[in-house]
């Protein structure tokens, strides 16, 4: 009998080192890091809703900021499944560094820029040369904020860079440069034409000449160090669907074809 205990024992042990068990372990939720142009804000969080209904196992999580600070946080170890870039410039960088997971970098999306005043200004500004003549005009800066290299790229084309730069006020992202003009900070900012197209404190004066400035273009990849490439690839792909491509129309945005 103690020889029969033993061995029943022996295989109860076996069968739960084997998994033999009854109990279900449900399977850890996935969380994506998502670095993506502060431009990108409203339309992703809106589409992060979309997805989250039928994925309920993955959570994203956003990290929005200006294309340049973001892709240099990747650069140095920063944690980022996915990037979505105002620009191709940033992109471009992180593809030559070997940052980005092979086949997954796309266009997705273009964009317009435009020059605003407060609401209730009395300036009246026309078009892009006009910022002459006003004290302060709010800008991205040049370097890692990419609504501020086409600004300065329509600037250069227009022959008046110089005269600009002695009235600009810097923003470290485009909603920064929003904000100041919203509140009145400055007289007039240079921004897409869908962050102006979510304030009901600023009107459009003028679009940027045709012409004048590299197209606004908008790539997308997954990181090649993200440890969820799938799940990373699959959000990309619900980002470039029908779905998706409503929401980006909604906000102002043009899609790639």
């Amino acid at each position: 009998m103690k020889k029969f205990f033993a061995m029943l024992t022996a295989a109860s042990l076996l069968m739960t080192a084997c998994g033999g068990g009854s109990v279900d372990k449900k399977s850890e939720p996935v969380e994506l890091h998502v670095s993506a142009a502060a431009s990108l804000t409203d339309a992703m969080n809106e589409l992060a809703t979309l997805y989250a209904k039928d994925n309920p196992d993955v959570k994203i999580v956003f990290n929005f900021g200006s294309s340049g600070a973001l892709q240099q946080a990747i650069e140095n170890g920063g944690q980022a499944d996915l990037f979505y870039s105002a620009a191709q410039k940033q992109m471009d960088a992180l593809d030559k560094a070997g940052e980005l997971a092979d086949g997954t970098r796309r266009n997705l999306l273009r964009n317009e820029v435009v020059l605003i005043v407060p609401n209730d200004s009395a300036l009246t500004l026309t078009n892009f040369a006009d910022v002459v003549t006003v004290d302060k005009i709010a800008l991205g800066e040049p370097k890692g904020v990419p609504v501020g290299q086409y600004s300065e790229e329509i600037f250069n084309a227009l022959g008046i860079a110089d005269a600009v730069k002695s009235r600009a006020v810097y923003g470290s992202d485009v909603r920064q440069v929003l904000a100041w003009v919203e509140t009145g900070e400055v007289d007039c900012g240079v921004v897409y034409a869908t962050d102006a197209a979510v304030s009901d404190k600023v009107k459009v004066v003028a679009a940027a000449p045709e012409g004048s400035h590299k197209p606004v273009v908008y790539p997308a990849a997954v990181v090649k160090s993200s440890k969820q490439i799938d799940a990373a690839k699959k959000f990309l792909d619900f980002t470039a669907s029908d779905v998706a491509r409503k929401v980006f129309e909604k906000f102002g945005f043009k899609i790639v074809e």
